[in-house]
């Protein structure tokens, strides 16, 4: 106990140490080979959200605690790591195809509309541009610069594309190159059927979003329940777990977790939708 106690107590000296450092040190980043090693990690650090800088020091907290408290010298890595990699394995997955194909509709239907006042896609573009969803704000944007710039309509939306780097972008541009080098003849009845195609393609990806994140709600409140247990039986009845006080025990309690956690990636990677190829590609 006594050993444990100190190498705790060392954890702890280790990290306000960094924590007082990395406070001290310019919010600069240095430009010298020497400090590379240092600087890294210390930029990594700064640029986290306070909230995950928070979450990072609890999570290692905990750990130290655990190992006070317990002996277990393995839960030094043990908890924090599950701490760290349980919530972000079970969090819901970011639907950025949902979200691009959702601002891409409301897109097409700006551009529609415009038409029909007898703006070309050109007029079209530069009217909507400020009323595009946030997704599509800083693309739109640069579309605009670009054809300001004296860029062709066509090169202007295949790089426009390949910011966004999405299939239903690529149907998008298509449909507004192959309009605008026609003369916009017809361009307001290709949109419209675009749209409705979309909102179609959305309708289908929303449902397959409920469905994926079904298992992995049952996961979350399984682990939720696994932990609660394995803590209640720490509190209530210590020595069931004295197995796990010797060094083989410890090994197998890294092992039983890094099984848990290898589970949870595979359940991981089975709910994150795979991204649909492109077709369109821009000239390098």
């Amino acid at each position: 106990m006594g050993l444990t106690f100190a190498i705790a107590a060392g954890a702890v000296v280790g990290l306000g140490l960094i924590v007082l450092i990395n406070g001290l040190i310019p919010r600069v980043p240095s430009t010298g080979s020497s400090t590379a090693l240092w600087t890294r990690p210390a930029k990594w650090w700064v640029t986290l959200p306070r909230k995950r800088r928070i979450w990072l020091g609890a999570a290692l907290a905990a750990g130290v605690v655990t190992a006070v408290v317990t002996g277990w010298l393995i839960s030094l890595l043990l908890v924090p790591t599950a701490l760290i990699l349980i919530p972000a394995l079970l969090a819901a997955p970011p639907q950025r195809e949902i979200e691009t194909l959702a601002g891409l509709d409301r897109w097409v239907r700006l551009i529609a509309t415009s038409l029909t006042a007898g703006k070309s896609i050109r007029d079209a573009i530069f009217a909507t541009r400020h009323q595009v969803s946030p997704v599509l704000q800083d693309p739109v944007a640069r579309l605009c610069t670009r054809l300001d710039q004296r860029w062709t309509m066509r090169d202007a939306l295949w790089a426009m594309a390949d910011e966004l780097d999405s299939a239903d972008a690529d149907a998008v541009v298509a449909a507004l190159a192959i309009a605008s080098s026609r003369g916009g003849a017809g361009t307001r009845a290709t949109l419209t059927a675009l749209s409705d195609n979309i909102q179609d393609r959305l309708r289908a990806l929303r449902e397959i979003a409920a469905e994926r994140a079904k298992p992995r709600a049952v996961v979350r409140q399984v682990t939720i329940i696994t932990l609660a247990v394995l803590v209640g039986a720490l509190l209530l009845n210590p020595r069931f777990f004295d197995p796990y006080s010797t060094a083989l025990g410890q090994l197998i309690a890294a092992a039983l977790a890094v099984a848990y956690l290898g589970c949870l990636l595979m359940l991981r990677r089975r709910t994150v939708p795979t991204p649909t190829p492109r077709f369109l590609r821009s000239a390098p």
